[in-house]
């Protein structure tokens, strides 16, 4: 790319190169202003072929399939690279024609793609067998070397990823769960979901305790404290009456208002002890 931009002026090729970089840097995460970037590189040097393969490619992350095929084919005319090939026959599925995806497939160039071209050939494949309602087709498509390969490559989590979604739309659940399994375990830069998805097959449901649209309260993590208000009973004997003369002399005593002294230390307890009927259950992750 820095090769190409030496065709430019100097103070243009560094403003070129500027946003070039602020594509790169905000594609994954902020692709809307990656597109826009794009257009300003593509505005300043638009017969730089890394500025349309640039543009392409932010085009392509906000969905705009049309013009993001069109710089992909502006770049390949520059270069005469079947790099972008498999790309932009993803654009054709994104643009509702699975079938000039799927043509695409077949074609020549396919065959001077390196291996990891040819990987991506084969999920754009597979998906445009599926948009085109051929499942089982699509589970075909994707076996390969490369997916019975033990070795991990970088596409080898998307693939597997693949393959386990393809399973699970034609019904094979548990061959899914192997695949989404193996799919994690090469999962290694997180590129997919494939432990939500073995979650879900597995039933289980993961809830976010401080999310106040949640189903219901999130358990305590603290037994409640007793109220400073609360009245607690008194130990002291003192507060207890003593039986009258009359009672005593009657051998039947009166009845304490507050209690007897050792009802009220068991009293004392209980409050000492807020959690001792009632737990709160520990926080689910």
């Amino acid at each position: 790319m820095r090769q190409e931009l030496m065709s430019l002026p100097k103070t243009l090729a560094d403003d070129v190169a500027k946003n070039l970089v602020m594509v790169a840097k905000l594609l994954d995460e902020e692709p809307e202003r990656a597109y826009e970037y794009s257009r300003i590189a593509l505005r300043l040097a638009s017969r730089v072929a890394a500025v349309r393969e640039a543009a392409g490619f932010a085009a392509y992350a906000v969905g705009k399939y049309s013009e993001a095929l069109a710089e992909f084919r502006a770049a390949r005319r520059m270069t005469g690279s079947v790099e972008l090939w498999p790309v932009m026959a993803d654009c054709e599925r994104g643009m509702g024609r699975p079938e000039r995806a799927l043509a695409m497939a077949g074609e020549p160039e396919v065959q001077k793609l390196d291996r990891a071209g040819q990987v991506e050939m084969r999920l754009v494949a597979a998906g445009a067998r599926r948009d085109m309602g051929q499942a089982d087709a699509a589970v075909v498509t994707l076996q390969s070397s490369e997916l019975a390969s033990s070795s991990v490559q970088p596409w080898t989590a998307r693939l597997r990823y693949a393959y386990a979604d393809a399973l699970l739309a034609v019904g094979r659940e548990e061959d899914a769960r192997e695949w989404f399994a193996r799919a994690l375990e090469a999962d290694q830069g997180g590129t997919t979901n494939a432990s939500d998805r073995l979650a879900e097959l597995d039933g289980v449901e993961f809830m976010d305790a401080f999310d106040p649209d949640a189903e219901g309260e999130a358990p305590s993590t603290e037994a409640e404290a007793p109220s400073m208000d609360a009245e607690v009973p008194s130990t002291d004997t003192a507060d207890v009456e003593a039986p009258s003369a009359d009672t005593a002399a009657d051998g039947a005593p009166e009845t304490a208002e507050s209690g007897s002294g050792a009802d009220a230390a068991a009293d004392a307890d209980a409050v000492s002890d807020p959690g001792a009927d009632e737990r709160s259950d520990e926080p689910r992750d």
